[in-house]
């Protein structure tokens, strides 16, 4: 998917170039809108593969701690964890983070356990938090 983007972006730039040749005010005014687009998309891009990179490496590291969280979660027939047991787990993570709120391990146990109760936004805001916390 991030190649196809790239491939989009590439193109586009291309063609905003191909515009900013014309020299008409219209021509000229699409032209920039395409740098600029396409710049905010790579920057988009980038930023996402950064924090993957970085979550991974968390993941990894919390993993060779043997810190993951040990309670296996039932699952649905669709391959998801179920959300009321998830959501069941959450408090004691949430404990924990209110515990150690300097603790990377905290913050990343409990984005795993938003993860698996479909609360991505916060998932995303408690990995970031210990990403954060993990370069201190």
């Amino acid at each position: 998917m991030a190649a196809l983007l790239l491939l989009y972006l590439v193109f586009a730039l291309g063609y905003a170039i191909l515009l900013l040749t014309i020299g008409e005010p219209v021509a000229i005014a699409l032209g920039v809108a395409l740098i600029v687009l396409p710049l905010l998309g790579i920057w988009a891009l980038a930023a996402e593969l950064i924090f993957a990179v970085r979550a991974d490496r968390l993941a990894a590291r919390l993993e060779s701690e043997n810190g993951m969280p040990a309670e296996p979660l039932p699952v649905q027939a669709s391959g998801r964890v179920d959300r009321d047991a998830a959501e069941a787990v959450f408090p004691r993570y949430r404990e924990a983070v209110e515990a150690a709120p300097d603790d990377w391990r905290a913050w990343f146990r409990l984005g795993l356990v938003y993860d698996a109760s479909g609360d991505r936004r916060r998932a995303r805001w408690a990995t970031r938090q210990a990403i954060r916390y993990s370069r201190a």
